[in-house]
């Protein structure tokens, strides 16, 4: 099981419906389809960075308002100030984080409340 079908299953599980990606050009597409409340992005992408994306992303009339988590093995404090630069709501060091304080900080650039049935389960 890779990484990013964890973070759907569990995703899906807190009530979110997920989309995923494998490229930055099939996250700039799905991002102007399926229009979604926020976007979880890796830098490291074939095709398109996610630098490139989150540029694109901010500079589309349609796309600029999406909350943006930037999720990257990329620890440098230079690649967090680019991010931040390019309009990241927020940026997470994969090693630094697990999945529930992934799940916490979506809900809250998201104003959702915690969800007593999976805080429960970490």
């Amino acid at each position: 099981m890779t990484v990013a079908s964890v973070y759907q299953t569990r995703l899906e599980a807190e009530g979110f419906e997920v989309r995923y990606c494998d490229s930055g050009e099939a996250a700039l597409q799905a991002a102007k389809d399926f229009k979604p409340q926020l976007i979880l992005l890796d830098i490291m992408m074939p095709r398109l960075n996610g630098f490139d994306v989150l540029d694109i992303l901010r500079n589309t009339t349609e796309t600029r308002k999406i909350k943006i988590i930037v999720m990257s093995a990329l620890s440098q404090p230079s690649d967090q100030q680019r991010a931040k630069d390019l309009g990241a709501d927020d940026y997470l060091v994969k090693s630094q984080v697990v999945i529930a304080d992934v799940v916490s900080r979506i809900r809250r650039l998201l104003n959702l409340p915690p969800n007593p049935a999976t805080e429960a389960a970490d």
